[in-house]
């Protein structure tokens, strides 16, 4: 029907839709958030009290601690852990928000949910930041963007691929530390700084961010999983925390949302070495030993791996990949690496408790390329190495072992200048830091031989660079060549 044709009374009832679809979409969200001490039924009846004064088509958001069942009409509830509710409340003033803990605490999307809700309240202007950040996929963006949706917040915010807006005019960037410190202290107009994993930032860069975030009423929020007592951010905001700090200790246990693949992996690490668990789970400071295989041998930055020499720069040698199986509960791996001037590049990494073998290979395809190339494995399955390659893994092969092949594979991986780690493989940092060698039970003496546990993701390192061990410590050139001829052959072969 034409639109002339349709009845006055028609138009009218579908301009009066659309005028209220708009009016939904962009009426201005009420934030309320439970007081301090505020008992969960006093705070719903706020709720309810606030929703009938309200206009049908305004939506209350209500940041509480975990409800089991309640919704109502109109409301978005947003929970958080009770501890992180209590520092993240605005309504507490404070200069510092601090939280640390293990893994597994709910801190990072709880401080992503607070800073949404305060975009919501003000059109204020957020930084968030980390020490390393090579791109915008290395940053907290896609955690917040993440929220925003699960929340059923997007209408009133704007995803951009550097930025996040909110509809009053709110923004949220986003920078690295490490390589911009002359663009950090030039930002201008920030309320809250937001640093992630900020186990990580240097004292140089605390020195360089603090005074920028000078707006009157401004906050700096830090969020880290403790790694040493010296290090800076522990030092600065647990030791000997400025005036006006608030801070929180949490762990896997004040988070009721925890999952069944973290319970997994935290009962595996209790199991095997619960030191190591206290470390990580726990978040209990980690002291140096000069037992640690890798100490000094390894540093984590993002990177971009050159494929095509182009601007005077030589391509990287690799792809490489390596795989362990997982046996009863121990975990699965796989990792794909690089090696370019005397550097071996860890860039992704899959890791899995428990993997069924029916699953394994969807888990390594979330490894770019996976299929693609010749995946060297732990020759020990090779019932699982005939599964994988009839399930699209042709290349995949099992590598020859040797008395002292765990020793030659060591000695190998040190002789590297520098192990560089991409931010994203957290358990091969993890097992960076925490393999080594074992302690005689009475002297207190180092031995040359390494303990057998966290060691499945360098054991994959090790099966990756295989050829390059196997072939009596042959140069870097020759296992290049050496891996082309193969690549060659296999290629012909399928």
């Amino acid at each position: 029907m034409s639109l002339f044709r349709k009845p006055l009374a028609t138009l009218l009832r579908e301009a009066q839709g659309v005028i209220e679809h708009y009016e939904i979409a962009t009426a201005a969200p009420i934030v309320l958030w439970q007081e301090l001490g505020e008992a969960d039924a006093l705070f719903d009846n706020r709720i309810a009290v606030a929703r009938n004064r309200l206009q049908q088509h305004t939506t209350i958001v209500a940041a509480c601690t975990p409800r089991p069942t309640i919704r109502l009409a109109g409301v978005i509830f947003v929970e958080f852990p009770p501890k992180l509710l209590a520092i993240l409340n605005p309504a507490v003033k404070a200069r510092y928000r601090v939280a640390y803990s293990g893994r597994g605490a709910a801190k990072s999307w709880s401080f992503a949910r607070a800073l949404i809700l305060r975009c919501l309240q003000a059109p204020i202007r957020a930084l968030c930041t980390r020490e390393f950040q090579g791109s915008i996929a290395e940053s907290v963006h896609k955690l917040i963007d993440g929220q925003v949706n699960e929340l059923g917040l997007s209408q009133w915010f704007t995803v951009q691929r550097d930025s996040i807006t909110a509809f009053n005019g709110a923004e949220i960037i986003f920078s690295g530390l490490h390589a911009n410190v002359s663009k950090v202290k030039s930002t201008e107009d920030i309320l809250i700084n937001w640093s992630e994993e900020s186990e990580r930032i240097s004292d140089d860069s605390w020195q360089v961010l603090i005074p920028t975030i000078r707006k009157p009423g401004s906050e700096i929020w830090v969020t880290f999983n403790p790694d040493s007592l010296s290090d800076p951010c522990y030092e600065r905001f647990v030791t000997s925390p400025p005036p006006n700090t608030h801070v929180a200790f949490v762990s896997w246990r004040d988070n009721p949302w925890v999952g069944s693949e973290l319970n997994a992996e935290r009962e595996y690490l209790e199991r095997v070495d619960p030191d190591a668990a206290a470390h990580i789970w726990e978040g209990q400071c980690r002291a140096a030993s000069n037992a640690q295989i890798f100490r000094g041998k390894y540093s984590i930055n993002g990177f971009e791996p050159v494929i095509i020499a182009k601007d005077g720069a030589t391509a990287w040698d690799g792809p490489y990949f390596g795989c362990d199986w997982g046996f009863s509960q121990d975990p699965t791996t796989c990792v794909k690496l690089w090696i370019h001037e005397r550097n071996l590049f860890v860039e992704f990494e899959v890791y899995a408790i428990g993997c069924d073998i029916d699953r394994t290979p969807a888990l390594f395809d979330a490894i770019p390329d996976a299929r693609g190339h010749i995946i060297r494995a732990d020759c020990a399955r090779p019932e699982t190495i005939s599964f994988m390659q009839r399930s699209g893994y042709p290349r995949i092969q099992g590598v020859e072992k040797w008395p002292g092949s765990v020793e030659d594979g060591i000695q190998r991986l040190r002789a590297f200048e520098q192990i560089i780690v991409h931010p994203r493989c957290t358990h091969t940092i993890e097992e960076m830091r925490l393999y080594s060698f074992k302690i005689d039970r009475l002297t207190g003496d180092i031995r040359s031989e390494p303990a057998d546990r966290h060691n499945h993701v360098i054991d994959a390192l090790r099966y990756a660079i295989q050829p390059l061990i196997r072939r009596n410590r042959m140069g870097a050139l020759a296992f290049i060549e050496m891996e082309q001829r193969e690549q060659r052959a296999a290629t012909a072969v399928g």
